[in-house]
């Protein structure tokens, strides 16, 4: 059975920090294209991160680049981001996603591997 369970989110204060994880299971985890995405009340999905599947390279959205720090351990399945330096504006979804292949895509339908969510709150 394929799955994606994300861990970690919570509220925090703004400047502070949360750490995000993702367990896989259920596919060769190693041949894809791991995400974070996330997504605020009214507003669209959003690409957060993304990393190549032997972590030969990440895309960060402009909002979080500096602060978000993507990273994949494929012996262990598992995928992190580290948030530091968070903002109100942060506050959102965070959902691990998955696509086959290169990160050859930023677009929330190119991948077809999602997890259930994590909540992040961060207040002022």
């Amino acid at each position: 059975q394929v799955q994606l369970v994300e861990s970690g989110g919570g509220s925090v204060q703004a400047g502070g920090s949360l750490r995000l994880s993702c367990t896989a299971s259920g596919y060769t985890y190693n041949r894809y294209c791991m995400g974070w995405f996330r997504q605020a009340p009214g507003k669209e999905r959003e690409a957060v991160a993304t990393i190549q599947p032997a972590s030969s390279g990440t895309y960060y959205g402009d909002s979080v680049k500096g602060r978000f720090t993507i990273s994949r351990d494929n012996a262990k399945n598992m995928l992190y981001l580290q948030m530091n330096s968070l903002k109100p504006e942060d506050t959102a979804t965070y959902y691990c996603a998955a696509r086959v292949g290169g990160c050859y895509s930023i677009t929330s339908a190119d991948f077809k591997l999602w997890g259930q969510g994590t909540q992040v709150t961060v207040s002022s």
